[in-house]
């Protein structure tokens, strides 16, 4: 069998037995702007077998309409109250990280893969995780950047860390 033809049937086996979501990982833009971004976390969610968390607003389900081009969702977990739905998770013993440039901040190279239920909170592109928020982080997680950008797309480093968490990096 040709190289091409096994890495075609490894990727037809894969896609036969998918990663069932299991609630462990739970990533939530709740506060993101652009409509864009919440597609392409679908599809990271999709892929390490994640849910995703967000406000249950016509602005997100326009913008999850538009960006949703898997055949089947992932599961979606509809936010009412972004601080209560937080503390709730807090309660029942999710770990909360947030991803954000903090002085407390961890770098991704140290985050160890998720072991328990775990929620990864994702700020505004522009003014990033809302100041009410912090006192629920148990860890906060940055991204190392080399080039001259200050930071990565929204949807882009929540993939990374949810990649990282779910053990496949």
């Amino acid at each position: 069998m040709s190289r091409r033809n096994r890495r075609s049937a490894q990727h037809t086996e894969r896609r036969r037995a998918p990663i069932p979501c299991s609630n462990h990982l739970i990533v939530a833009p709740l506060w993101v702007a652009y409509g864009a971004n919440l597609g392409t976390l679908l599809r990271s969610c999709d892929a390490v077998g994640a849910c995703m968390a967000i406000p249950e607003t016509d602005h997100y389900r326009e913008a999850l309409k538009k960006g949703d081009t898997l055949s089947a969702r992932p599961c979606l977990h509809w936010v009412d109250s972004k601080i209560g739905w937080i503390d709730r998770q807090q309660r029942q013993g999710a770990r909360i990280i947030g991803v954000e440039l903090s002085e407390d901040s961890i770098s991704l190279r140290q985050v160890r893969q998720a072991l328990n239920r775990s929620v990864i909170l994702l700020g505004h592109e522009h003014s990033g995780l809302p100041p009410e928020v912090w006192p629920f982080l148990d860890q906060v997680v940055e991204i190392p950047m080399m080039g001259v950008g200050q930071s990565l797309n929204v949807a882009v480093a929540g993939s990374l860390v949810l990649y990282k968490l779910a053990g496949l990096s």
